[in-house]
């Protein structure tokens, strides 16, 4: 999921109970009370996303043809349009995300695909469980310790030779690798949420620590036109 973009108007696909921000709550329920909210504005406006992003679709492919017929799981999946893209193009494919509204509009688009509620801090998974993991801007909420703690479990669960594909941004015009933009209001909503710039070399670094060799990586520059305009990393893994 990606929090930085400001989007459209509202949809509303049935009834539901978004969460509310409240003071006192921990980083994971900020993170999943701010989605909640956004859910409907984030699934309108983004949900035809990859018609633009010739890169990204590349990317999805080819982790797709790697992980051959093993469990392919879209970490962070949001509305789950990058889940139905994969599924369309791998047999076992699974969305996760933190956030139940997410899920609950995922399922309705999807019918056809599993989707499930988890943290990516502590996922069901057993060791070894799945292929590949695909993460496109899933880190970009947590501390710089719990992306050491996120990038660990994703190696848990990967099997032996498994692949992960990370993305995340770099920096914008604003904000450097590092810094954090920290947002009160969003799509209309009072929110508590921060948004990591995060290093590439920070994320390879805790890659390598949990037992994954980088094997392919990219920057890409901004593209304005299709998307908040910051400079991307993807980082493609693979299990030792």
């Amino acid at each position: 999921m990606d929090p930085i973009r400001g989007l459209g108007d509202i949809v509303r696909l049935g009834q539901s109970h978004p969460s509310v921000v409240l003071p006192g709550m921990s980083d994971e329920q900020r993170i999943r009370a701010t989605y909640d909210q956004v859910a409907h504005k984030y699934h309108r406006e983004l949900g035809a996303e990859l018609d633009g992003k010739p890169l990204d679709r590349a990317l999805l492919d080819a982790v797709a043809e790697l992980c051959q017929d093993e469990p392919l799981v879209d970490l962070g999946c949001g509305p789950g349009h990058v889940t139905a893209y994969l599924a369309e193009r791998h047999t076992g494919v699974t969305g996760i995300d933190l956030s139940p509204e997410m899920i609950r509009i995922a399922r309705i688009e999807n019918p056809g695909v599993e989707f499930r509620v988890e943290s990516m801090l502590d996922l069901s998974a057993g060791d070894a469980s799945w292929g590949g993991i695909i993460a496109f801007y899933s880190i970009i909420h947590l501390t710089p310790r719990q992306r050491v703690q996120a990038i660990q479990e994703m190696s848990r669960v990967l099997q032996p030779s498994g692949w992960l594909l990370l993305s995340f941004h770099i920096n914008d015009e604003d904000f450097k690798a590092g810094d954090v933009n920290h947002l009160t209001e969003w799509f209309g909503h009072d929110v508590d949420i921060d948004g990591y710039f995060i290093d590439p070399d920070e994320i390879t670094k805790h890659m390598d620590e949990a037992g994954m060799s980088v094997v392919a990586s990219t920057i890409r520059q901004p593209n304005p036109d299709v998307e908040y305009p910051s400079r991307r990393c993807y980082l493609l893994g693979q299990k030792k």
